[in-house]
Order: C-alpha cells, then structure tokens, then sequence
C-alpha cells in the first residue's frame, strides 16, 4: 500500500507474486463505433467463457471515465453493480454473449489514452491500460480474443476509417456517413486494439515475401506530409525482409499500416496491423529532417513491426513480463540496425551509441528510487516502467543471452544458436501469454550444450535483482613465469526491497594487447593450445581468477569488449594503459571506452580542485594529443571519431561522484570543450575542409558519420573564435546556415552558434523559425535547441520562459512539452540546477500543470529529481523542497504520485 497524505485515498500496489489467472475468458469481440468528437458511441458485444481452472466469481469489468448505458446477457437485461470504476456481474451462466453500450468523449481526452482526438482525426493508445477508457472489458494482457470491429463516421470529416487486421467490408450510409468493416484473424489482447479516423493520405507499396505471399504497405499521415514518408517506407520494407531473412517470421496480414498523429505520449505503438506513431519517427525529408531523424526513424519503424511477433503473436501474460517483449525488441531493432550499417565500422558506431544511451539514463535509473528488475515485482502504476531498464537493460539481458548460446569457432556470436532458440519459442508458445520464464527456457533447450543451458537459474538474476554489477578488476604480470594473471570480482549495491545481492551470469570479452598494438593469442593455464580470435569468459563468481601462459611482454587487458555485459568496469588502469587502448585496441569499444575514461579522470580531477583555483586547462598535453591522433587517422571512421572527440556529458560525469555540484561539472566540462577547441583549431579547420559536402545528401552511415564530424569541428571553431574574437570562422558557419541543402548541415551550423554562445546566433535563430514556421518537428528541434543551450549567467530559464509565451508552444502537446520542459530539466544540468533554486520551482509548476492535463507525460517530467540526494547544498535542499511541493498537491495522479513518492522515501 502506497501511504498518502490525510484525506488522500490509496493506491494499491500490484504484485507479480499475486497473478491470478482471469475468472473469465473473452472468445469473440465485435465492436461498433459511432464516432463524434463530443459523443461516441460503442457497443460491444463480446462472447464470454467461465475459465474451469478458477474458482467461480463475479465477472469484474475495467473501465474509466465511460458513460454506461446498457448491459444485457443472452439479450437480457441483467443486474450489474459498480465497484469504483469496475462494472460487476454476479450469477452468470458458464458461457454467455455480453452486449455493453457506452459512450464517451474523445474530444476531452488529454491523457491521450484511450480514444482521443488530434488535428480533427481520431486515434486510439491503449497500452497498457487504455483499452478501459474506450468500453468495459477485461483490460489485462492474458486475455487474447478474435476482434470484429465496425466503424461509422461523417464521410467529408473522416473518410479514411481503419482499425486491426483486414479490410472485409465498407460502404456509404444515410446522412453523409460511411462505415467500414475490419476483421483480424489473429488474437489479440486489448491493449493491441487501436482504430484511426480522419483526413489522411496514404503512401503504398506492394511486396512480395520470401514466401511468395503478396501484401500491401500504407503508411498515412495527413494532407502535405506525403512527401516525408520514404524513408519511413523503405524502413518498414527492409524491416519485413530482415525478419524473413534473419529469424523466419514473415508478416502474417494481408496488409500492414503505420499512421503518424503529433498528438502521441511514446514514439511509437504495435497495434496489431495498425501501428500508430508519433509523426518524429515517420516524416523525414532532407530539408527538415536530420540524419539522427532518419536513423530513428529507421529504428522506431523496424522496432514496431518486429513486435508483430514478438510482442503480438506472443504476448506477455501480465505487466511484470514487459521486457519480454519490449527487451527482446529493443534486441531485434538493435541488430537490424547494425546489420544494415553494413561495415564493421559502422556496426561498432552504432553499438556504442546504444551503449551511452544504457550508461547515461539507465545506469543512473538503476542507482535511483525508482530503480527495479528488469521483471519488476511490484507497481502502483505500469505507465511508469516503461523505463530505460525495461527496455535498453532487458535488451542487454537478451544479447547476453545470444553470446552465451554461442559455440565457438562455429558460431563466435551465437546468433545461429539465438535463431534456433527463437524458432522454439514460437513453436511452443506461438497465439500465448507467456513469460521471461518461458522466453529464457526456450533459448537455453534450443541449445542444451550452451554456457545459457549450465547457468540457466543464476543467469535469470538478471530479470529478478535491480542494480548495475560492479566488476572489479586486478592484473598481475609475472615475467619470470611469462603469466598474466587477471583476478575479477563482481558485487551490487543494496537497492530498494533488495538489500542483499547474489552473483550475476557475466560473459567477459576478453583481450590482450601486446605492446606492438597487436592482440595476443590467449591460453589459459591448463590449455594444451592458444586460441586465437576474441574469447569470452563467463564469470558467475563473486570472485574469479583467470590465469595466462606463454605472455612474452606485459600486456594491456581490453576488458568487456564489446561492451559483453551491462556492468561498470572498475580497473586501474594508468593513463599510458589507456592511451594504448586508444590508439590500438582492435575492440571499437573498448577503443572508444579508453578515451572516455581518460576524460573522466581529467575532468574529475579538475572538479575536485578549490572552485577557485580552477585551472583554464583541465585537459594534459598527452589527452590533447591522442584526440589529435584520432581527428588526423587516415583510416578511423568519420562517426567514430565524432564518438571518441566527444566528451562525457555533464550527466554522465555528475554519476561518476559521491556529491554533485552541477555547476562545478559544467564550468570543468566547458573549460574542457575550450580547450580542445583552442589547441585543435588547425586540425578542426582541416577535419571541416575534409569533411563537410556540398553534393547530393544521402543518409547512410558513412556520410552521416562526415556530416557529424564536420559539424563538431564547426562547433569547436566557433568556440575558439569566441575566445579569440575572430570573426572568420563564425561568419563561415552562417553563411553554411543559411546556403545548406540539407536540415543536418544547416542546424549543425545553427548549433555551433547557439553552443559557442556567438552573438551571431541571435540572428541566424530568428531566420530558421521564419524558414521553418509550419514544419512542427522542426519548431520542437528549434525550441529544443533553445532549452538545452549552455547556461550563461542564468540565460536559459528566461529563454525558456519566454518559449513558453510563444504562440507555437502547447503544453498539451507531448512533443512541444518536451522540446522546451523536459529538455530543460532533464537535459540541461547547468540551466536546471541553478544556485537559486528557480530551476527546480519551474520543475514544481510544471508537473503540476502537467499531471492535471496528461499524467504520463507529468511523471516522466518528474523524474528529473531521481538523484536529488546525490546534490551538493544548497542544491540538495532547495530540490526536496522542491518534491515535497509537488507531493503536496492534494489531487495528483497515481503515475506522479508513485514517482514523487519514492524519490522522497529513505
């Protein structure tokens, strides 16, 4: 029970260990929308079965803010009673037909769950729990019915009506109505169902699979927007084939629809056949989107259909089991992603931009109060765990699972052995519930000579205990005994309901680099032969010791290449260790990983000085010229030394210390980007020059990777030419502003001028509204940028503020809200986090003003004080104050309430 304030009813909390499988099951749905923004009509008709294997009980029906107006079983009226928002009927037959007839308000609804209207059209989201705002039902995961759905509207206002599965019938009616008919021969639980109504255009493609079946791709989006649908296309068509040719899991309808709506609280949403998306992640042209857009788009798109299977075709029998499917997706669009980059190169950019994204928001998540498994057991509210944890860790979980399937020189990656597992897992489970449980089982018995299959119960650890690993590492070079001897230990700290820890299952890519730069051959002791290639070594210890023979020089060990498991990697390396790594390891990552940690120790050194005996130059000659080395290599990637020449973000730093004074880590961290912008401008100049294009844009990997690097030295040269006064090189960056064929080169160049704080910037923002002004993905870009610039004497907040008063922004719309709010408190450390204390009181006002109009988005925006307790003072006060405000108010909503709650517990 969730303890609240006096007057304040109680949210009850679930458990995973209280599953009850559902009294009833629901064979058949048919459902009939009258649809009217003021006032739709439902009626449901559903086919309802006693389940024999629970005791008999009441049928409890979910249901929220619906006006009911007729119940009748078998065609009879029947009593019924209400418990809260549950309708209840008592004394029913072991199989009867239900007909409920409610209505609600679409127009109303600014939860954005449920039916709810946007730009005159109406959409539905019904995970996890939307479904009940829409008509009675039991709204839970496990309960998987057919679905006959019937839609009716004015024809001239709505003309394209769409829900799941295949359209069977449609037609013109009395009065200027239409209706349409749409059947899915597939089961479905109700959080799947989803139906669109409105003024939209639709972008076709017909394909032929693998299988010789022939099926239709839509994507919608309303009038003007036709022409930033390709890319979104040709995602889905590479999608399709990808899980044809990669797993065997061809599409399964006769037709498989995306629509964008700008009114969305997630990305996007899997509804069986009728994947309704936010328009970020499907409109995209070269004049408004930018490669990172086209990438996401790629990303989003791929990930929503591959929920097509996993996630749809087999579900998740309760919430507790999300990462089974949104972990294994996360996986699957992870390694469609990397496998369409192509080179090696390419494919190890993309890893380790998935790997910062785990370190920056998960990592901190998992050392926070709303830090959980990635099974969760308990919650007030499921909208609050879609979280990093469930799914960036639970993918991790997943690839851990492939790399110990692996077999050795036959299968290094364990993806053939993963393959077989999937197969299994839809052979056995294929139309089910199921859980990680099953998941887990079924990759372990598709490969019973596995590492996976020997460890199965300690490996699923890793769904039940929160917290990130700490792996501890010591090495010991014996050149007499030409031994190199690696001792691991793991542990985990305490975090909320789990004080203690057990040993987690972690695979440990493992590699030697010799002092020549080149890998060793490995052989451990006891081994009659060296291996040669990478290996990896599954620690399940707390402590592990792993010896070495035949080493004929010290080397330097390239731990958790890779990145093989989702831990932080303690080894004390020295700064000639490091700077080995980075010029010569042949693991991307841990090539990348070197550098980061060069910048981490300089910069916590740096922090660590008197506040007033701040040094100008925080970086040492030797960092200074390995970044050197990497911007001149004629062979690294453009991407990856964008990714190397990139230091850590001021969030990633402050999770580095026991106590964190923001404003210490910005001023350390832009004397950092300073420097390297002082001491490298010749080489900036020269990366530019190389690297910046004029011709045809196109956004594969590699021209994406130019087009970044080009755009970070545009960045540090008018950082330098701010110290220096020059006027050159920022007068150049305008000029591309203004002449560049493409959003990304343009809005690079925007960006060095609003980043390096010139007061050129002043007019080239203004210019790119003007350009701009009806493209709503590029104003969140433009405001976005605004709200997430450097703080200079306490600039950004007015900005904000003043954002906020501009006649585009719209607190009710998610994307707007956090272009300008969350980008503010959750991306901007040193603008939030002011000495003052007016950050964190327009935090208060915000979530407040927020929870009364869509909770989700609210208790997202909360979570920007997680790590309070980790401030310096004044900073540690002002924000409980600022939290306890916010818990004060008497009506927030259960998703708020559960975050604000457990960021002030002890």
């Amino acid at each position: 029970m969730l303890l609240l304030r006096d007057g304040q009813a109680p949210s009850t909390a679930i458990h995973r260990a209280d599953y009850l499988a559902p009294a009833y099951w629901i064979d058949t749905v048919h459902l009939s929308f009258d649809l009217d923004p003021a006032k739709t009509r439902v009626l449901n008709k559903m086919t309802l079965r006693r389940n024999a294997d629970v005791p008999a009980q009441p049928l409890k029906l979910d249901g929220e803010e619906l006006n009911l107006a007729r119940v009748l079983v078998n065609g009879q009226g029947t009593s019924f009673r209400m418990e809260g928002e549950q309708l209840v009927l008592d004394n029913l037959p072991d199989a009867f037909e239900l007909e409920i007839f409610t209505t609600c308000a679409p127009v109303k609804n600014t939860k954005l769950m449920g039916l709810y209207v946007s730009n005159d059209s109406f959409f539905t989201q019904c995970e996890a729990e939307g479904f009940r705002r829409i008509t009675y039902f039991l709204d839970r995961p496990d309960v998987m019915a057919s679905y006959t759905v019937t839609l009716r509207a004015d024809k001239t206002k709505y003309p394209v009506l769409l829900s799941n599965g295949n359209l069977v019938e449609q037609g013109d009616l009395d009065d200027g109505r239409h209706f349409a008919k749409w059947v899915d021969p597939h089961k479905k639980p109700a959080y799947l169902f989803a139906l669109v109504a409105g003024q939209l255009v639709a972008r076709e493609q017909r394909i032929t699979s693998r299988a010789g079946k022939d099926h239709l791709l839509q994507v919608y989006v309303r009038p003007g927007d036709l022409d930033k649908t390709e890319h979104a296309m040709n995602s889905l068509m590479y999608s399709v084939a990808w899980d044809e040719a990669r797993f065997g899991l061809g599409l399964d309808l006769e037709r498989f629809m995306i629509v964008a709506t700008s009114d969305f609280n997630m990305g996007a949403m899997e509804n069986k056949g009728l994947n309704i998306f936010n328009t970020k992640y499907v409109l995209a042209n070269q004049a408004t989107a930018t490669d990172t857009d086209y990438s996401n788009i790629e990303s989003v798109v791929g990930h929503e259909y591959f929920h097509n299977w996993t996630g749809n075709r087999i579900t998740c029998r309760d919430w507790f089991q999300l990462s089974l499917k949104e972990g294994l997706t996360v996986f699957r669009d992870q390694e469609f992603s990397q496998d369409l980059c192509g080179e090696a190169s390419a494919r190890a950019v993309k890893r380790i931009e998935d790997v910062r994204v785990l370190r920056t928001a998960q990592f901190p998540e998992d050392a926070g109060p709303m830090a959980h498994p990635v099974r969760p057991d308990s919650y007030i509210e499921i909208s609050n765990f879609y979280t990093v944890t469930i799914y960036e860790k639970g993918a991790e979980v997943v690839r851990m699972m492939q790399t110990l399937v692996g077999n050795g020189a036959s299968d290094p990656l364990g993806r053939d052995g993963f393959a077989r597992g999937m197969a299994l897992y839809f052979e056995r489970h294929d139309g089910q519930a199921v859980t990680c449980d099953d998941f887990a089982q079924a990759i372990a018995d598709a490969n019973p000579a596995s590492d996976l299959a020997r460890l199965l119960p300690q490996f699923k650890r890793w769904y039940s205990q929160a917290g990130t690993p700490r792996l501890h590492g010591v090495g010991v070079y014996d050149a007499a005994a030409r031994t190199y001897t690696l001792t691991l230990n793991q542990s985990c700290a305490a975090t909320p309901g789990q004080p203690d820890k057990h040993p987690f299952v972690i695979p440990v890519g493992l590699g030697l680099v010799g002092p020549d730069g080149g890998d060793l051959a490995l052989q451990l002791s006891g081994e009659t032969a060296p291996a040669h290639g990478p290996r990896t070594f599954v620690i399940t210890e707390a402590s592990e010791t792993l010896q070495f023979v035949n080493v004929d020089a010290e080397p330097v060990p390239s731990i958790l290449r890779g990145f093989s498991a989702p831990v932080v990697l303690e080894f004390d390396y020295s700064d000639a260790q490091l700077l080995h790594l980075l010029a010569h390891d042949s693991d991307p990552f841990n090539r990348w990983e070197a550098g980061q940690r060069l910048a981490v120790r300089l910069a916590i050194k740096s922090i660590a000085c008197d506040a007033h005996e701040t040094r100008a130059n925080p970086l040492d000659d030797a960092y200074i010229e390995a970044m050197r080395s990497v911007l001149r290599h004629p062979v690294l990637d453009a991407a990856f030394k964008d990714l190397v020449l990139t230091l850590p973000s001021e969030t990633y730093l402050a999770e580095q210390l026991d106590v964190v004074d923001p404003q210490r880590i910005h001023a350390v961290r832009e004397a950092m980007r300073q420097q390297l912008a002082v001491a490298l401008q010749a080489d900036w100049a020269s990366v530019y020059e190389a690297n910046h294009e004029n011709g045809a844009y196109t956004p594969d990997p590699l021209s994406s990777g130019r087009r970044a690097l080009a755009g970070m030295a545009l960045t540090h040269l008018c950082l330098a030419a701010v110290a220096s006064g020059d006027k050159v090189w920022p007068g150049k960056t305008l000029q591309r502003f203004k002449d560049a064929g493409n959003m990304t080169d343009r809005f690079n160049a925007l960006a060095a001028l609003v980043s390096s704080g010139h007061p050129l910037a002043a007019e080239a923002l203004p210019r790119f509204h003007a350009m701009f002004k009806d493209e709503a993905l590029v104003i969140d870009k433009w405001m976005g940028l605004q709200s997430g610039a450097p703080d200079r004497g306490g600039n950004v907040l007015p900005a904000v503020r003043q954002l906020m008063k501009h006649p585009d922004f719209s607190l009710r719309n998610p994307n707007r809200a956090r272009s300008v709010v969350s980008t503010f408190c959750q991306g901007n450390p040193a603008a939030f986090h002011r000495a003052d204390a007016a950050g964190y009181v327009f935090w208060s006002e915000r979530v407040m003003e927020l929870d009364a109009i869509n909770p989700q988005v609210a208790a997202r925006l909360a979570r920007a004080l997680d790590r309070w307790k980790k401030l310096a003072e004044p900073y540690r006060s002002a924000a409980r104050e600022a939290i306890a405000r916010v818990a004060a108010k008497p009506d927030l909503s259960k998703d708020t309430l559960e975050v604000i709650t457990r960021a002030l517990a002890d």
